[in-house]
């Protein structure tokens, strides 16, 4: 996939289908937020804010911190294995990607946010 095309997705048009994904199985878009707020460091009001405002590349561009914890993320995630992702940006979009996964998988929110 041209990771260009990817980079300049606004990241209004991914979250509603992470939301969905997550409330199909269950979850709520609290978890989501959750999720989103321990990865990026987006407090409730600039995670809105992005949310509206930011292609992935500048939403992980303008997070905050990115987590120091997520070396430990870890799998398959669209056929590859993130922790062997060379681009970075790439392999940030896919640890959420994985983390969406696992919380629509019905892991337990202790298990997702790896502190």
């Amino acid at each position: 996939m041209d990771n260009t095309r990817v980079f300049k997705m606004a990241f209004a048009g991914v979250y509603p289908h992470y939301v969905a994904k997550a409330e199909k199985k269950g979850r709520t878009k609290a978890e989501l937020h959750a999720i989103i707020h321990w990865l990026t460091g987006y407090d409730e009001p600039a995670l809105q804010q992005a949310i509206e405002n930011r292609f992935f590349e500048t939403f992980f561009a303008n997070a905050p911190r990115m987590n120091p914890n997520v070396s430990k993320i870890t799998g398959v995630i669209c056929g590859y294995r993130v922790e062997e992702i060379e681009d970075p940006l790439m392999q940030q979009i896919r640890y959420l990607d994985k983390l969406v996964d696992e919380l629509a998988k019905g892991k337990k929110m202790e298990k997702i946010l790896r502190d």
